[in-house]
Formats: C-alpha cells, structure tokens, sequence
C-alpha cells in the first residue's frame, strides 16, 4: 500500500516573469486536491455517505446501487448509476478459497482522451492523455482476511482481561473517567477464538463502590448462559450504572474474590484472578469529556491507524461445488460502515427520538435553521419514610488490624432532617445441602455467628448522618487483618416525622381517586387501560390487583386482559404509597359473536 500521507502542504508562489511548467500546474492541483481530502478524512472518516445498497437478483448476479462513500485517503468514491454485475466477472473472484466473500469498493483513476502531443521529442510518447476520470471499482475479497477497522489509539477506555482459553477470550471495558452524577456503561466482550463447537458459561460479580446499579446497589453481577459463537465472533453486553456525586476523585471497579467462574460445556475452566481498574471521576459533562478524549489524538496517532482504502459493502455467502457456484444470501448488516454528514443530523435525531428513554427531546425552531435539543425529565414522586440500599468500603491491599475505612458520602433518599440509619454486615456463604449460595446480612457483631457462618470479617463501624444535606457516611474500623479488597454492607435509614408530616385519618378526608370509565363491556381476551383521575391531591403512584382469582390480568400499568369465559369481574385500584385511598373497576365480559351481539347459552 502506497502511502497516504497529504501533509504538509505547498502551493505554488507566483511572481511576474515566473514560467510555468505541467510540474507547477500538477502541484497548484496536488494542494487543492490533497487539502480537500486530508479535511473529508480528519472530518468525516471514512465509510459509506449514502447508498451503495447490495442485493442478490438471482443466484448468481448481484445488484449495487448508486450512492457516494469516502475511503481513507479523504477520495470521494461515487457510482453514479445503480450496476448489475455476476459475481464470477468481479475482480477477485477467483481467489476466493471459502464460501465466505466481501464486496468492497475502492476509489480508482483512469486516463482518457488521448490527444496528440505537440511537444513531444523523440523519445517521448506521440500521444498523451488529456483528462483523468475518477471513478471506481468493485473487488472481492476473502471475508476471513478481512481486518476490523483501526481506531486511533487513546486512553478513554479501561480494559481488563477476564479470562482466555483455546476457545474464547472475555474482556471488560469502562471509561477510564466517568462524570459524577451521569450514567456510564461497563460492557462485557466475549471473543471465540476456535472452530470448535462450544458452549460458554461465565459468571462473576463486580464490586462498584462509586457507582449505582440500575437495582440500586454497589454490584453488579455479570456474565452469560450457554452462548455460542462462531469463530471470530464477538458478543458483547452492556451494564449500565449510575455514577455517585461524590467528592473523591478516582474509584476502582473490583472483580469480588472468589466470585469469578468459566465454563465450557459444563466443564470448569481456570477461573480469572480478582482485579481491580482504576477509573477516574470527574465534574464534566460527558459531552466535554468525550470532546476531550476525540480531539487530543494527534496527526501522528491518526497517520498509524490508517486503514486500506476500500470499502466493505457486503459480506456474501456462496454454496460452492466443483464447477459452480450459488449465492447463498447478501448480508449487509454488521458489515457497512456509515457517515453521518451534517446535512443528516437533524433526521438521525429525528429517528433517534423514537429510541430514547430516558430524555425526553424538544423541537425548536428559531426562524433561521432547526435545533434538537435534549432536556432531562423532571423527577416527581414523594419521599417515604424508610429506605434501603447497600454500600461498599474498599479496603485496598494489605488492609491491617486498627485501619479506619471511610464510604463515600451517600444520600438516603429521604430528605432533610432527624434521620436514623443502620447498618449489616453483607456476607455470601455456601448452603452444602442446598449446593447454592444463599446472601445473608448481620446486624451487629459478626463474630456471635461464627461457628454457624465461618470466619467473618471482625470489624467495628459507626454512622454520620449529615441531616442538612440528607446523606450519611460509614467508618469501619478493621479488627484483624484481613485480604479482602472491600466490605460489603446493607444499609436502613428510618426518618423520624416532625410534627408537620404526620399526618391523621382527617388528612384523607377530601382525596380521592376516580376511574376514567369505571365500568367496561368487553370480549373476552380483550384489553382496556383503566386510567385514573385524582381529586384534591397530587398525581401518585398506583397499583391495580384482581379481588378474585381467574378475574384475568392486569398489568402494573395499568392494563387488563379479559380471561375466556363470561362474568363480572372486580379491580381494585390504589394509591401505592397510601392504599387507604382507593376505588373499584368492573369489567362485564362477554363472549361475542359476529353480529356483534353477545353470545349467549342455551
């Protein structure tokens, strides 16, 4: 491959009486042309504009259509007009030795209009060409030499090897800073390495003390079922968590000791050694962090991690014999790679809109162009009086007897004011009749329970509830030494009510909650939302139950499934937080008929 470097830049310099020659006029070219793609690859990368869609048309013919790509070099490929092309007179074909091919797409020049030279001297040619064409060209290529695409090497990724054997190989990436208050993604990639027909189980815990898992506690458990893969195939699973706003500047991400195990068809595997990854915490936001961490790589970095300049279109599979061939199928998903030009970003987020969760978007238009922006929903809901969670302490390495331990500040959830919070000791133990693991929580002095539970960790804590800021902190003071990397608790925090927040029976005197219809005629297995109405009172969560069984069903949200036979059935509908507030649903149902009239029995 011939190299791809457009820097540095020389124009020509004119001055009067300078003569100029077809070197001057090739380098005023070589600026424009090598300035102009230097910017489409540092600004758009490379990869697929638009179209360039593949189809099979029969079992030996392909269909691509037009489009526009951009390859490494910055080179605008365009095909102008949709082509139909055999496979068999594609370039490449004959060298593929599997019934696996890629279709790609490479940028290439080609002189035309020969014109007669007027300059020409004895030894040079008579004729010359007069113009170049850009265009392109289609080639075939073996799909197992095919190189994933080179990214620019950078630190924003943490990565830690799980485990490798002859089969499979796991790893684990984070970033290696993550932004206080926001969510982040640990993702678990798992890699087969072999041919051979296996199944893979894994399984491990992570101890995240700085961060909150979507079940609200400082672990994470991960891993997979029975996956099989083919060879070179990645899976890869993502867990999201909460990052905590706490005023530490760096945490660490811990594979719990002990907790790690891999199987291969039912067969154990050694076991990965317990980790710990360092990740950093920050005060930006991620968009300036991500800014950050894509604009420091430099040209140099950049250069090394230049890919072939063609692009993959399609991966096809063949069925093969001896003396011909068929096209199996044309797979075009996990093979493209787009752009997004900027003329493209409204409708990405236009489409996007229809995937996010937990944004919510909003349209504005200034008159002059169109702007997207994202806006956090508002967070509603009342604080209740008891509240629940786990916490970590990490201890680091080589912890030893009489070392004080400090967690992060954590917020209870119940607001400001006497709150009193109490704290167990989390511990695993293995059930031998059972052949499982059961959790188990003490409250007080661990070691009164150690000839029932094993050894467990002697240590002393104690609890600083910081009542105008509504959080708490834990110290633990260790007894002995211990080789643990961090402690695990279950925390309980009881707000103690003023005499303003308690409230009587008077106080629900006048709220009530009502049903939109109250009462449905229905089919049977048919569905209808039952929705709510609240009089003198705040919008609150609702929970809906059946007061008999085979009522049918109905859903937390609030939508019933009729059951198959005929009745008057009865749904009781409350406030979750305050069931003395409630009211009653009935659904007739009946079994219907095609006149729309009711069946009825003889």
């Amino acid at each position: 491959m011939s190299s791809t470097q457009l820097y540095p830049f020389e124009r020509n310099r004119y001055y009067p009486g300078k003569m100029l020659t077809s070197v001057d006029f090739q380098a005023e070219q070589d600026y424009y042309i090598n300035k102009e793609r230097f910017m489409n690859g540092l600004m758009f990368g490379h990869g697929i504009v638009c179209g360039l869609g593949v189809q099979g048309i029969d079992d030996q013919s392909i269909i691509v259509e037009s489009g526009v790509a951009i390859d490494a070099g910055g080179r605008e490929i365009v095909l102008d007009t949709s082509v139909v092309k055999k496979l068999s007179a594609i370039e490449g074909f004959d060298s593929i030795d599997g019934d696996n091919a890629c279709l790609r797409i490479r940028y290439r020049e080609q002189d035309v209009h020969s014109v007669y030279s007027v300059s020409h001297k004895t030894d040079d040619k008579e004729y010359e060409y007069n113009r170049i064409t850009e265009g392109y060209e289609l080639f075939l290529a073996n799909a197992d030499d095919e190189e994933e695409r080179e990214e620019p090497v950078n630190e924003f990724l943490c990565r830690e090897k799980l485990f490798k054997s002859e089969n499979f190989e796991g790893e684990l990436s984070i970033p290696a800073t993550v932004c206080k208050g926001r969510n982040a993604k640990i993702t678990l990639e798992i890699k087969k390495l072999s041919k051979e027909e296996v199944r893979l189980s894994c399984r491990g815990m992570l101890e995240v003390p700085a961060f909150l898992s979507e079940a609200g506690e400082h672990s994470i458990e991960i891993g997979v079922e029975d996956l099989t893969l083919e060879e070179g195939e990645v899976f890869s699973k993502d867990y999201w968590v909460k990052v905590s706003a706490t005023d530490y500047e760096e945490t660490d991400v811990i594979l719990r000791s002990g907790s790690a195990q891999v199987f291969e068809n039912e067969n154990a595997v050694s076991a990965p050694a317990n980790f710990a990854m360092k990740i950093m915490l920050s005060d930006i936001r991620p968009l300036e962090l991500v800014s950050r961490e894509t604009g420091k790589v430099n040209l140099e970095a950049r250069q090394g991690t230049i890919a072939e300049p063609s692009i993959a279109l399609a991966g096809i599979k063949l069925v093969r014999t001896t003396t011909a061939y068929i096209i199996d199928s044309v797979i075009e998903t996990g093979v493209k790679h787009y752009l997004v030009p900027p003329s493209g970003e409204l409708l990405r987020n236009r489409y996007l809109s229809y995937f996010i969760k937990e944004v919510d978007l909003e349209r504005r238009v200034d008159g002059r162009n169109n702007e997207v922006r994202m806006q956090a929903p508002k967070e509603t809901g009342e604080f209740s009086n008891i509240a629940t969670g786990t916490l970590e302490i990490p201890l680091g390495r080589n912890a030893r007897a009489g070392d004080i331990r400090y967690s992060g500040e954590i917020a209870h959830g119940l607001g400001k004011g006497n709150v009193y919070v109490d704290i167990g000791y989390d511990y695993v133990s293995g059930d031998a009749e059972m052949g499982v693991n059961s959790k188990s929580t003490i409250y007080g002095n661990p070691d009164l329970f150690s000839r029932q539970t094993g050894r467990l960790v002697d240590v002393e804590t104690a609890v600083k509830v910081l009542n105008e800021k509504g959080s708490f902190v834990v110290a633990a003071k260790l007894k002995d030494n211990v080789d643990y990397l961090v402690l695990s608790f279950r925390w309980v925090a009881i707000r103690f009510p003023q005499s303003d927040d308690i409230e009587t029976t008077e106080d629900y005197y006048d709220k009530s909650i009502s049903v939109d219809t109250p009462t449905v005629v229905m089919g049977t297995k048919e569905t209808h939302f039952f929705g709510v109405r609240f009089h003198n009172m705040k919008n609150c969560s609702i929970s809906y139950e059946l007061t008999s069984p085979g009522s049918g069903e109905i859903s937390s949200d609030g939508i019933y499934t009729a059951p198959s036979k005929d009745g008057v059935y009865e749904i009781r509908i409350y406030c979750t937080d305050m069931p003395v507030i409630c009211t009653y649903a009935y659904a007739i149902v009946k079994r219907q008929i095609s006149d729309g009239k009711a069946e009825t029995e003889e």
